[in-house]
């Protein structure tokens, strides 16, 4: 055997060896993780047992209110202005206002940056050429799911979500995959999951990703399944698919990116949560309580219908609509509504819309627009019906 050969096969060795110690290390983190939500499940389950339903509901209002919705923080800030301008003011109609604003500004740009930084460290092992062979495995409403739930993971706005979206199609994914993703990737993520169990505690919160997610699915199996999905400007799919190698990247190099991707999105977001968070104060102390029962008031009919049409010539992603949600619901709209609003916003912003057009022709911009509007709707008026499964 040749020096040469000597020396590339011990290079391989080694590389195969470090290969194999970095599995082990991830199992050995995965186990760990597991290890922690088995615990906290029996934990949960033990004081079930000992202290009933009661004192379950009691640990998760704590951790929605408390920990995630920090309302310890709002208590401050009342104090803190009560102390400068006095009960008169904080009493009065005004002062709820800047209460309400400062608090939950603080609040969801807090919650924002953490969750955005801890998504995009995991994120960080998922690079798109990763994540493309990864979802190349998978066939039918499976490959759907995946698309759906990998939209989970992605902190997109709708607009951020395109250029992934004709990535994965010049990739040859199928159209269910990727127009699966394109739904969910704005409408539905981690973030947004915590910071809605921060304002709406778990019920409501869990319900939103969970017909989310039956969205994703169901559009991209349509798209799919009718074919409508090949309706794919040409520039998209004969567009070069370049494969990358995957880097290494230290812990340092993946917080660094993470960092990056933290403050790209805040930069991004911070005006519209401004203004998200000032209508809802508008809403939740100027606006009274009958005018907004008689215009979206849960007996009326035709107020997800309402909801679903303004949402859609709106910008803004779901923390921007997060305080608009929070104060229409404390004026008793249902849920359904709610949900139809913060849908609409989401998926559906017209800047998308423009930009969707560009990557796909007009039968299929028109059939995914229907399909999602149909879909949001639908899921408004069942809400509205189970509205009574979350007061």
């Amino acid at each position: 055997m040749k020096d040469n050969e000597k020396t590339e096969l011990k290079e391989n060795n080694v590389q195969n060896k470090t290969q194999d110690a970095e599995h082990k290390h991830r199992h050995k983190k995965l186990w760990i993780f597991l290890a922690l939500v088995f615990t906290f499940a029996i934990g949960l389950t033990i004081t079930g047992i000992i202290g009933g339903w009661n004192s379950v509901k009691a640990v998760f209002d704590f951790v929605s209110d408390q920990v995630l919705g920090m309302k310890w923080l709002n208590s401050l800030i009342g104090l803190a202005f009560t102390g400068m301008l006095g009960e008169t003011f904080m009493a009065s109609i005004w002062g709820k206002a800047v209460q309400f604003f400062i608090y939950d500004t603080i609040k969801i740009i807090f919650l924002l940056c953490l969750l955005i930084f801890i998504i995009s460290y995991i994120q960080s092992y998922y690079p798109p050429e990763r994540t493309k062979k990864i979802l190349g495995k998978y066939k039918g409403i499976g490959a759907n799911a995946m698309g759906a739930l990998l939209g989970t993971v992605t902190p997109f706005c709708s607009c951020s979500s395109i250029p992934l979206f004709m990535g994965f199609t010049s990739a040859g994914l199928s159209s269910g995959v990727t127009f699966s993703f394109l739904i969910s990737s704005p409408l539905v993520d981690l973030g947004a999951l915590i910071i809605l169990i921060s304002v709406f505690g778990f019920p409501i919160a869990i319900a939103y990703v969970a017909v989310g997610l039956i969205l994703a699915i169901i559009g991209g199996t349509i798209i799919e399944k009718t074919g409508v999905g090949k309706n794919v400007r040409e520039f998209v799919t004969q567009g070069a698919n370049i494969e990358v190698d995957i880097a290494e990247l230290t812990k340092k190099d993946r917080a660094v990116y993470a960092k990056d991707r933290m403050l790209e999105t805040l930069k991004k977001v911070w005006p519209y949560i401004l203004i998200g968070v000032g209508i809802g104060a508008a809403i939740h102390n100027f606006i009274p309580e009958n005018w907004i029962q008689a215009v979206l008031g849960q007996d009326k009919w035709y107020s997800v219908i309402i909801a679903t049409f303004v949402g859609v010539p709106m910008y803004a992603d779901i923390f921007g609509t997060i305080p608009v949600a929070e104060a229409l619901f404390a004026k008793g709209v249902g849920a359904g509504t709610i949900l139809a609003f913060m849908m609409s916003v989401t998926a559906l912003s017209l800047p998308s819309m423009i930009m969707l057009s560009k990557a796909i022709k007009p039968k299929l911009l028109f059939s995914f627009i229907a399909i999602v509007v149909v879909g949001i709707i639908i899921i408004g008026y069942v809400f509205n019906a189970l509205n009574f499964l979350f007061i």
